[in-house]
């Protein structure tokens, strides 16, 4: 499932041992939303876990999926003002406004029309997008043209904003079954579903932290290398980047992606290669680790001196084309030597 702003998702590696526990260990692998997914818990109940999964997964994908004509969101895409949402998609409908203030508009759930016209989502790409297009276009931009009336309905400024959650309904799906592990008293968890993580207590097999990689930009095709492990404790972290479809500036040898900007509808260069975000709730990891893509390196420092309980890791490339890190001082607490 593609994030709003084109972004691919890095991977993860885990790291355990199979040393023996008294509790028993239960890990699951398979594929959903598009992406793969892999949850171990340690419980000695015995949990119908894959039935429940499925279950969570096509309440979520009938409320928030793009890509299934008959979701409440591809309803109210298509305008149908009859449609009233469900308590999932308002979740991920207040955190996504949340996000889209405290970023200044730079997250924004509706840009999805200006990232299929630059030809950087799954649409089809506008031939030439002059003045007047750009204009109209942007016209259609703003999560604040939308909002959820009363009544449980949608409320659009103009019938053909389009509303995609991909950027956050991934994160919010992992907090979901962090919550349905923890009603079966589930203590002792790590989820991952294409890249997001959310942990709780230890990995019993090594009476450790859990601890998980980000990769390194640098790495060749084929070769994983990672650039730092993480230590995760009741905590979530969320990794967006898009350097692998990076340009490289002929003159200066700088790496540089093009990122849109909502607030004036154009692509602009970023030389940001990864974002990635520890917070309390793999939601807002998933949103701000999308926003931070989207504000540049400079910006994501302003906003993030008035967020709190938000950790960043930020890898990018300086004007010599050399990869520097820009890491909070909490987020460097969590980084394994």
């Amino acid at each position: 499932m593609k994030n709003v702003f084109f972004l691919v998702i890095l991977g993860l590696v885990l790291f355990s041992c199979n040393s023996e526990t008294e509790v028993k260990s239960h890990q699951f692998n398979g594929e959903a939303l598009g992406t793969t997914y892999m949850v171990k818990y340690f419980s000695d109940d015995e949990i119908d876990f894959e039935k429940s999964l499925d279950s969570i997964l096509d309440e979520i994908n009938s409320s928030m999926s793009t890509y299934i004509t008959k979701s409440d969101i591809s309803k109210i895409n298509r305008g149908d003002t009859t449609v009233k949402v469900d308590h999932n998609f308002v979740k991920v409908f207040n955190a996504s406004d949340k996000i889209y203030k405290e970023s200044n508009g730079f997250f924004d759930p509706t840009v999805g029309i200006l990232v299929n016209a630059y030809g950087f989502g799954p649409g089809d790409a506008l031939k030439k997008i002059d003045s007047v297009k750009l204009d109209s276009l942007r016209k259609l931009v703003g999560f604040d043209k939308i909002r959820i009336k009363e009544n449980g309905t949608i409320h659009k400024e103009n019938p053909s904003v389009y509303l995609d959650f991909n950027a956050i309904a991934k994160g919010y799906t992992i907090d979901v079954i962090a919550e349905y592990l923890e009603a079966k008293n589930v203590q002792n968890y790590l989820i991952e579903l294409g890249g997001e993580l959310r942990a709780k207590g230890k990995n019993l097999e090594n009476e450790a932290e859990w601890v998980v990689g980000i990769d390194d930009p640098n790495q060749e095709e084929g070769k994983r290398k990672l650039q730092a492990k993480v230590k995760l404790s009741n905590s979530a972290m969320a990794t967006s980047g898009n350097y692998r479809k990076y340009r490289l500036d002929s003159i200066s040898g700088q790496k540089y992606v093009h990122t849109i900007n909502p607030l004036t509808g154009k692509a602009e260069r970023s030389n940001i290669l990864s974002s990635s975000v520890i917070a309390e709730s793999c939601m807002l990891a998933d949103g701000y680790a999308t926003a931070f893509m989207a504000l540049g390196l400079e910006r994501s420092k302003e906003v993030l001196k008035n967020l709190e309980n938000i950790e960043v890791y930020i890898l990018y490339s300086n004007k010599e084309g050399d990869m520097e890190i820009f890491s909070s001082p909490g987020f460097q607490k969590n980084l394994v030597e």
